[in-house]
């Protein structure tokens, strides 16, 4: 594996554990350089992003959103005479609380770009494609209030 892939890898992964650990700031962080297709909210910057997120994510008193997302399949693609790379990859988010057992809440696709911004690989892009749904009620919150 190149180290453009491993890089590219661990921001997935990283996007996953700081999301997780209800550091909402952390994962919008990682898109500073990025705009995100947010479905029915549109195109967001990274502080677009963050404000959405605290919107509408649900954060229990452990600090989190008790939800393990798993980031899986990734098809990264790297242009390095560009310093650019895509890539797609599947997630599943599971979630357990007092109220909920262990349960997939919901899966789908991040379609991501990428590009080397001062010798660092950052996300430039990102689409989020919602394919299956399951019960998200104790992780979503005020999603008419757009």
């Amino acid at each position: 594996m190149s180290d453009a892939t491993r890089a590219i890898h661990n921001l997935l992964y990283r996007y996953a554990e700081a999301i997780d650990a209800g550091r909402l700031d952390e994962a919008a962080a990682l898109f500073r350089h990025a705009r995100i297709e947010a479905g029915g909210n549109g195109t967001l910057d990274h502080a677009g992003l963050l404000a959405l997120w605290q919107r509408i994510i649900l954060i229990y008193p452990c600090g989190t959103p008790r939800t393990r997302h798993l980031i899986s399949n990734p098809i990264v693609d790297i242009d390095e005479a560009t310093g650019t790379a895509t890539a797609r990859s599947c997630y599943t988010v599971f979630q357990a609380t007092e109220q909920l057992p262990l349960q997939a809440i919901a899966s789908g696709r991040y379609l991501d770009r990428f590009a080397c911004i001062d010798g660092q690989w950052c996300f430039t892009a990102r689409e989020y494609r919602l394919d299956l749904v399951g019960d998200l009620s104790r992780h979503l919150q005020n999603l008419s209030a757009r």
